[in-house]
């Protein structure tokens, strides 16, 4: 209501809003991010200029990738915009060599897509599975031919039909293709079927996490949980599982939706309970990750999705884009790691950071 009376955004402001955002992301440790919505949506301005003028003088001290969003009301006749726009929007540290495809919407308002439908108020099947806003058969082939032409593709799939759906796409893509690299991402993972769980290893789809969500907050018992019942509940989340499955897990925060603060993402991961819950209860604790699993989900992993293979880890020749903590995580209690603070963030050995 009140965002249409707004008046549009300057390129000035939205480079003074994506410098500002830096500031904040390196004061939290991270030194690059994919930024998943490159394109106009909704009235929503298009960051894309301001990357773009910020790589190129050199102010943009992340390393970004750009994920250039696919209009679902369209088809493949967008795909050479997509590469059109991929070959301009390259400067710096920023490249647009993603594109992000919104397969489905959210469980809290039944649009998540399902495989079987969701419940009603008493427990009794709706006629409602969910919504797939692409059909699967075009996504298959949009997905294939963009994995031809080199693209990452970066799919919202929260519920099991979608993430189905998403893999069925890339597994079209590899019989096509052949397995070609491009790191094909599933974000968000809400409720993955089991029967899906082994499917990302042997198509190399990198599952996409956000850990901070994997708690049990007050909307799970109200908007989430009776609406999917008991053993669908069971599968939201399931880190452990994909781990134990041999997924290659990567992860973010999915800000601004929440808070982009690493530290609490792990907390999370390993706790399977938020730091500021009032309560006890601890959220499917079979899918909490080890530390060393999570951590490795943030920085190597993080690293990877983005095509950074000599940045995430501490090696010698690797990109030195480092993170000084307040203290050792790994041999503190667990139920304390969301207290740690980011002391000192280097980008490229640059000190961008400190306190």
């Amino acid at each position: 209501l009140v965002g249409s009376l707004l008046p549009p955004s300057t390129q000035a402001e939205l480079l003074a809003g994506l410098l500002r955002a830096q500031k904040l992301l390196h004061s939290l440790g991270i030194t690059g991010w994919q930024d998943a919505m490159l394109g106009e949506l909704g009235g929503r301005p298009d960051p894309s200029d301001a990357y773009l003028t910020a790589a190129g003088d050199g102010t943009l001290t992340a390393r970004v990738t750009g994920a250039l969003w696919w209009d679902r009301a369209r088809g493949a006749e967008q795909i050479p915009e997509l590469v059109a726009r991929r070959e301009k929007m390259r400067a710096g540290r920023f490249r647009a060599t993603s594109v992000k495809v919104m397969q489905d919407g959210i469980a809290e308002n039944f649009t998540a897509a399902m495989t079987s439908p969701y419940l009603d108020g008493c427990g009794c099947a709706t006629a409602n599975s969910g919504l797939s806003f692409i059909e699967p058969g075009a996504l298959r082939g949009y997905v294939t031919e963009l994995d031809a032409l080199g693209f990452q593709v970066h799919f919202h799939a929260l519920g099991d039909r979608a993430v189905r759906e998403a893999l069925d796409a890339i597994e079209a893509a590899v019989a096509a293709n052949g397995h070609r690299g491009n790191r094909h991402h599933l974000a968000h993972l809400q409720v993955v079927h089991p029967e899906d769980l082994t499917r990302f290893a042997a198509l190399g789809a990198l599952a996409n996490i956000q850990p901070l969500w994997a708690a049990h907050e007050p909307q799970m018992d109200d908007l989430t949980i009776p609406f999917l019942g008991p053993e669908r509940a069971a599968w939201q989340y399931p880190f452990g599982d994909l781990v134990r499955a041999g997924a290659t897990l990567v992860a973010g925060s999915d800000w601004p939706v929440s808070s982009p603060d690493p530290l609490a993402g792990l907390h999370v991961a390993v706790n399977r309970r938020d730091p500021e819950a009032d309560h006890d209860r601890i959220f499917y604790p079979e899918q909490r990750l080890d530390l060393p699993t999570a951590l490795a989900s943030y920085t190597a992993g993080a690293a990877h999705v983005n095509g950074h293979d000599d940045a995430g880890s501490l090696r010698v020749g690797n990109l030195a884009d480092l993170v000084v903590l307040d203290r050792d995580i790994l041999t503190a209690p667990a139920e304390e790691i969301a207290e740690a603070r980011v002391e000192r963030t280097y980008v490229g050995g640059r000190l961008v950071h400190s306190v």
